[in-house]
């Protein structure tokens, strides 16, 4: 159905992007359904294959300066000092290329904290899954970004988006003195909270779904699968409203560069560890383990109480990706006082929260504030 009439809205508006979850069709299916929503999705990421736009590239001046098994660490920084303790933005891995965190002029995370005072910014640039990486677990990441911390001075402030605020959260319950402080921006915490469509999924889908992907993947969860079943969540919008869309905006140069450059990120996804997929589901998701302090790392149970640093929240009115609920429980868990933590709603969904202009120019800057008042003092 056309949408003429309707106003316009940017195409990263249009997305609310389900992580890592390819599967929403079938949450109500008997085995034998799910079994031929599993081939469907095969078929749709076969066809999605033939013609794929350029992959995104990154908007602002960077270099590598560490180069690792399951990431690259980028670093963006303004000044060649080393006075400052390093911001370290946590890029989402699900399914898609860390370079939302930098994604275009204009909706770039990173130029807003450098443009508003931060000036060590890095991120984490997490790489697509290969075969050899398919055995990666939650361990693996958590170790390497620890090497990547300890290489900038063993501490850091840390910035975690989406699935990279959980893997945050866990690394400052297991290493808490190499954090200054704590941001967690559409961060799944308390996954058992909130009514949102990711919860429904994670406890009404059996684990042999998930692991029969993996096994198609031959042992990764591919990106073109979770990609063929995040469309398939909204075939309407996706096989036909936007293309509707872009003929109705087709005079309109900068609307079709927008989308040219949205469906560079969101035709362009990454591959996922099998290992490390299924153990997010099973423990993460199922479980909830995090939130109630049974989750294993790096050969220790984690407790989120040892986390005591200064803690900022930041959750989206209109996420249903990551409720409300699922971020801010977090106050709760944690062993920072309440008069150091701070919880902030802004308007719109998931994506909006790392790339969207309005929250960017509202809530960030006042974050890169927050930052810069808990910089820890110099002896």
């Amino acid at each position: 159905m056309s949408k003429v009439g309707r106003k316009a809205t940017t195409p990263a508006q249009e997305h609310s992007v389900p992580w890592f979850w390819p599967m929403a069709a079938g949450i109500e299916l008997a085995d034998e359904g799910m079994k031929i929503f599993g081939d469907n999705l095969k078929f749709a990421a076969a066809a999605e294959t033939i013609s794929l736009p350029p992959p995104p590239g990154w908007a602002t001046k960077n270099e590598i300066v560490v180069d690792l098994d399951t990431m690259r660490l980028r670093d963006f920084s303004r000044t060649a000092g080393r006075s400052q303790t390093p911001v370290l933005i946590d890029a989402p891995y699900a399914g898609h290329s860390s370079t939302i965190a930098d994604y275009d002029k204009g909706q770039s995370l990173v130029e807003t904290l450098l443009d508003a005072g931060l000036a060590r910014v890095l991120v984490t640039d997490w790489k697509s899954a290969t075969p050899e990486m398919r055995y990666f677990d939650v361990d693996t990441y958590l170790a390497e970004l620890n090497v990547a911390i300890d290489d900038l001075g063993g501490r850091v402030h840390l910035i975690g988006l989406c699935q990279g605020g959980w893997m945050s959260a866990m690394y400052a319950a297991r290493f808490p003195g190499k954090v200054a402080s704590l941001v967690l921006a559409g961060s799944p915490i308390d996954t058992a909270a909130g009514e949102g469509a990711i919860k429904k999924m994670a406890h009404k889908l059996p684990m042999s779904f998930f692991e029969e992907m993996v096994a198609a993947g031959e042992g990764r969860m591919l990106g073109k699968f979770m990609l063929a079943g995040w469309k398939n969540m909204h075939p309407d919008e996706q096989y036909l409203s936007k293309y509707l869309d872009l003929y109705e905006h087709i005079e309109d140069k900068s609307y079709v560069k927008r989308t040219e450059h949205f469906e560079r990120w969101y035709e362009n996804p990454i591959d996922l560890p099998g290992r490390w997929y299924l153990q997010a589901i099973r423990e993460l998701f199922k479980e909830n383990r995090l939130a109630k302090g049974t989750f294993v790392v790096l050969g220790r149970t984690i407790t989120l109480k040892d986390i005591k640093v200064p803690l900022y929240l930041l959750a989206g009115e209109a996420d249903d990706i990551t409720t409300r609920e699922q971020v801010f429980n977090a106050e709760h868990l944690v062993g920072t006082p309440a008069r150091e933590i701070v919880r902030k709603l802004v308007p719109g969904g998931h994506i909006g929260l790392f790339m969207g202009s309005r929250t960017l120019r509202d809530a960030w800057p006042d974050i890169a504030a927050w930052v810069r008042r808990h910089e820890p003092r110099t002896p």
